[in-house]
């Protein structure tokens, strides 16, 4: 029989950075246990596994269970560009949506320090000066430097020039503002691969990479790992008090796709897979974006921030630049969007990152964020997407013990 009240019960993540002496399976066991501590529950109480890793070849839950206890159950190996840790929860999710059981452990991990700029499909690039025709796309060469890029700094810098042409508002400045909030955010979370507050000057007189995006306006590629646990609400009443007053509930949770349009087929739309996820979402859970306390979004890029204001509506369209400049986005603002420091300061080990902007949210809600708290914070969204391309969307509520 299918459930639809589904709870984070135990959720944790490592310190994103570099991790000279762990590997993949040593940071994804670190999270995973600490997120089962955190529920108070152990392996033996996981009916499911879903384990997200993009880089690392395939198999990551496999080689996770012989680390932390195997017991026998399912494991799903996730991969889906940086939407991989929110799908792992998503999959978590579905299996106990379907009656199969009644907790799952969901799991996101990348060994990714120094990897470089990276394509559409989450590779480092290695585009030679001249052109070898191979595979699918054979009959066509690489567009790198001939009528556009594929690396991801210079697509999601023409993401956010094109709105700035179509609505108007944006300038270097602006886009340098947005990193300079998520890099002060930062210095309040100690899991954050850096911590250091940046000046506006510094910001733009860094190394440009995109313009408008220069280094520190850019995701940090690290090492890092992030786990939930996810139970019924029926299991939920069986356990503590405590373990009831802590958990959080999962008003919503969204995956989608590209739609078929009429549209550009060398610049991707970021847009309307996260509007039809936001959508669906709002919808799912209940609520709408005025009642949002907090926003965990895809930062990837400073650009990138600016235009998911307006997909998430959180803003009226084309009223992102509005929405930055009446300064609510910040900790203190209405609207705080990424006081964890987001993906420029908090770091992208991109399978870790869509459970990572859930616990970063679960931890408000829980009051538990220390001196970055959002006071009185109920209701949460976080947000990821992966080119190719892929959005998850999940609201988070309060427990109303």
């Amino acid at each position: 029989m299918a459930n639809d009240d589904i709870w984070i019960l135990g959720i944790n993540m490592t310190k994103f950075g570099k991790h000279k002496d762990l590997d993949t399976v040593d940071l994804a066991a670190q999270a995973a246990r600490a997120a089962l501590a955190d529920g108070g529950v152990t392996m033996n109480d996981i009916g499911v596994i879903a384990a997200g890793n993009l880089m690392g070849g395939g198999g990551i839950g496999q080689q996770l269970q012989k680390q932390i206890g195997q017991t026998g159950v399912p494991v799903y190996n996730v991969s889906n560009a940086c939407a991989t840790g929110a799908t792992a929860l998503r999959t978590a999710i579905m299996a106990i949506k379907a009656g199969e059981t009644e907790m799952g452990l969901a799991v996101g991990v990348e060994k990714l320090a120094g990897a470089g700029l990276l394509g559409g499909g989450g590779k480092a690039k290695s585009d030679k000066k001249t052109w070898e025709p191979s595979g699918r796309y054979g009959a066509v060469a690489s567009i790198d430097g001939r009528i556009g890029t594929n690396a991801m700094p210079g697509i999601f810098a023409q993401v956010g020039m094109e709105y700035g042409h179509r609505y108007g508002g944006t300038s270097f400045e602006l886009f340098a503002r947005i990193a300079e909030k998520n890099h002060s955010h930062s210095t309040l979370n100690p899991l954050a691969a850096y911590t250091k507050r940046m000046t506006l000057e510094e910001i733009m007189n860094d190394v440009m990479i995109a313009y408008p995006n220069t280094r520190s306006m850019c995701s940090a590629n690290c090492d890092g790992a992030a786990a939930a646990v996810v139970t019924t609400g029926a299991k939920l009443k069986t356990l503590s008090k405590e373990q009831q007053r802590r958990a959080v509930k999962v008003a919503a949770s969204v995956l989608t796709t590209d739609p078929w349009q009429e549209a550009c087929q060398v610049l991707p739309d970021v847009n309307t897979l996260t509007r039809n996820a936001a959508k669906q979402a709002y919808e799912q859970a209940g609520v709408g974006p005025d009642e949002l306390d907090l926003v965990e979004l895809h930062d990837c890029f400073a650009t990138a921030e600016l235009v998911h204001y307006d997909n998430l509506m959180l803003c009226e369209e084309g009223g992102a630049v509005d929405f930055f400049n009446s300064g609510a986005t910040w900790r203190d603002g209405r609207m705080p969007v990424n006081v964890s420091g987001g993906l420029q300061s908090k770091g992208h080990p991109i399978a870790a990152t869509g459970i990572a902007n859930v616990w970063e949210i679960c931890h408000h809600l829980r009051g538990e964020a220390g001196d970055r708290q959002i006071e009185g914070a109920k209701v949460g969204l976080a947000h990821v997407i992966g080119l190719g391309s892929a959005c998850g969307v999940h609201i988070l509520e309060r427990s109303g013990l």
